[in-house]
């Protein structure tokens, strides 16, 4: 039997075995009732939880006679109430599947189960993830603990993008310097660093979120307070009692072009800057290598990648992974983890490519490549 002191919830929850299912057939019901008043406190009850995540029909029933919760997707304040409450039943009753409490998780993920934002499986997942010492360690840091309740592949697929983006630039360097590519390593170290840079913020931004953040402060300006309810990905799957309107949604974009824009703008600027840095530093050594190199034109190249990074690399990132992974290839491969990832290597693979061939025909339109 287990016992746990909560606060701020009001309904019963009854709970039996679904029919047919193994080992259930002998196991009578159980129940949670916890009182209506908002200060006060409730006792768990649990029977059996010897056999953890077995099947079972869930049933609510509130003070106010209310019915069961909606889909959560959208629609009115009833209906994502009712959504809310079956998310904080669900999220205690996980805690108490696996013998945990709200003192025993990070505060913030508390915190949203309280608020009911949370449904079980996400406690779950994070009871999962918690087992893998890297994986707890990053746990630790709120913006990998957000991404990674959506998405257990978003380090996998960190790596992927770094990792092709590391063998692309190489390539790129190599065909370019040929001969001098042994003599040159510093300018390519320089190039490789800034592009791992701007890969890691590419997957970053735009990924979907379980979103843990604390409630703003209520003199927060009316542009924060909508930029707060906006979703980290335009296209992203809604919880259940969350709900993006179409302007959030656009809002997603148009924030996260803002970061891109900064964070192309700025990788430029100290790339370009440490190239110069080290072409004048060779024409001081090297009185040959003064005719054989040209200065870039820091500025306007930084800005232009900035530009750049703030448009196609902010739509097609955003297009692949709230659409084309979350959408499509998750729940079709959801358990074929070796499977998805090897998809989701060739689809990141294609994206990477088809961005190097966009970057290639921007530069030379505005002219900051010579046209061939």
């Amino acid at each position: 039997m287990a016992r746990a002191s909560f606060s701020r919830l009001a309904t019963q929850i009854i709970v039996s075995p679904t029919p047919g299912s193994r080992n259930n057939s002998h196991r009578p019901p159980y129940s949670i009732t916890y009182p209506l008043l908002a200060t006060s406190t409730f006792s768990l009850k649990l029977k059996s939880l010897h056999t953890p995540r077995l099947p079972s029909v869930v049933s609510f029933s509130g003070g106010d006679g209310g019915g069961s919760g909606g889909s959560g997707s959208g629609g009115g304040g009833d209906s994502d109430g009712d959504a809310g409450e079956r998310n904080k039943a669900e999220a205690i009753m996980a805690l108490a599947d696996v013998g945990r409490s709200l003192d025993s998780i990070p505060q913030d993920l508390s915190a949203a189960i309280e608020a009911g934002k949370v449904p079980g499986s996400i406690v779950y997942r994070f009871f999962e993830l918690e087992k893998s010492p890297l994986l707890g360690w990053l746990l630790r840091f709120g913006g990998f603990k957000e991404r990674l309740l959506a998405d257990d592949l978003f380090l996998t697929k960190v790596a992927i993008e770094c990792g092709v983006g590391i063998f692309t630039k190489t390539a790129a360097e190599l065909e370019r310097r040929r001969e001098k590519f042994t003599k040159e390593l510093d300018f390519v170290f320089a190039d490789v660093v800034m592009a791992i840079i701007a890969d890691f913020m590419l997957v970053w931004l735009p990924a979907p979120t379980v979103s843990l953040r604390p409630p703003l402060a209520i003199t927060a300006g009316g542009l924060n307070k909508f930029f707060y309810g906006c979703p980290d990905n335009a296209f992203q799957v809604a919880l259940a009692g969350t709900s993006y309107s179409f302007l959030q949604r656009i809002g997603a974009i148009v924030r996260n072009g803002g970061k891109l824009f900064v964070v192309g703008t700025g990788a430029s600027l100290v790339g370009t800057g440490i190239t110069n840095l080290l072409i004048a530093t060779r024409k001081v050594i090297d009185k040959s290598y003064a005719g054989e190199s040209e200065d870039v034109p820091i500025l306007s190249t930084s800005v232009a990648y900035g530009v750049y990074m703030a448009v196609s690399s902010n739509l097609r990132y955003q297009i692949l992974a709230g659409v084309i992974e979350q959408r499509i290839l998750e729940p079709l491969l959801h358990q074929q983890k070796l499977i998805l990832g090897a998809i989701c290597f060739a689809v990141r693979t294609g994206n990477t490519f088809l961005g190097s061939l966009m970057w290639v025909d921007y530069a030379r339109w505005i002219g900051i490549q010579p046209r061939e």
